[in-house]
């Protein structure tokens, strides 16, 4: 006798959605990279917020910031979730459908791909890792400024090329994984 869960696995399969989805572990690393910063620039904040509005206590803003986080943090988590219940085909019609476009395992050639993007992402990210934070921290102070000419510089130019580098190297990490757990799961036993 089929369960309930296992007719629901065959319709999604018949209907061409894709599980795990994409996503879940290049939200994960986005996650931990923001509050990577949040974390390192929180003085920095609140240095900034108190200047800014002299009514407001350091652990005010220090709260704000641990509340943003965890804001974050759960939106982020209800997303993951939500995404992988449509690739399961559970949820609304636009939700399941959105998942249906996504693709199937990948190709051994854009297996290989997203490895070389890894290994180049990756290798940028880590070579400008330490750079690209001092400079995101030191340019809080300008940025509430409104001081455009701080933007102009090789340290803003490096941070860019960490932000890109480190999003396409956790891109291709999530495809390479899930798409790696899908090939093994759509495999027959």
């Amino acid at each position: 006798m089929n369960s309930y869960a296992e007719s629901r696995s065959r319709a999604a399969r018949r209907k061409g959605v894709s599980a795990p989805a994409y996503g879940p572990i290049d939200a994960a690393l986005g996650f931990a990279l923001f509050y990577y910063l949040v974390a390192r620039g929180g003085p920095t904040i609140e240095a900034v917020v108190t200047e800014l509005f002299a009514t407001v206590s350091p652990a005010t803003v220090g709260f704000g910031l641990a509340g943003f986080l965890w804001f974050v943090f759960v939106v982020t988590t209800i997303d993951q979730v939500r995404r992988q219940l449509a690739a399961l085909g559970v949820g609304s019609e636009r939700d399941v459908s959105r998942q249906a476009r996504s693709r199937g395992p990948p190709s051994s050639a854009r297996l290989a791909a997203y490895l070389g993007l890894i290994l180049v992402g990756g290798g940028l990210a880590l070579a400008t890792f330490a750079s690209a934070i001092d400079t995101a921290i030191a340019l809080l102070p300008a940025l509430a400024a409104l001081d455009v000419g701080a933007f102009v510089s090789v340290e803003f130019v490096v941070m860019v090329v960490f932000f890109v580098s480190y999003s396409v190297a956790t891109h291709s990490l999530d495809r390479l994984l899930i798409g790696g757990l899908r090939a093994l799961l759509s495999t027959p036993v």
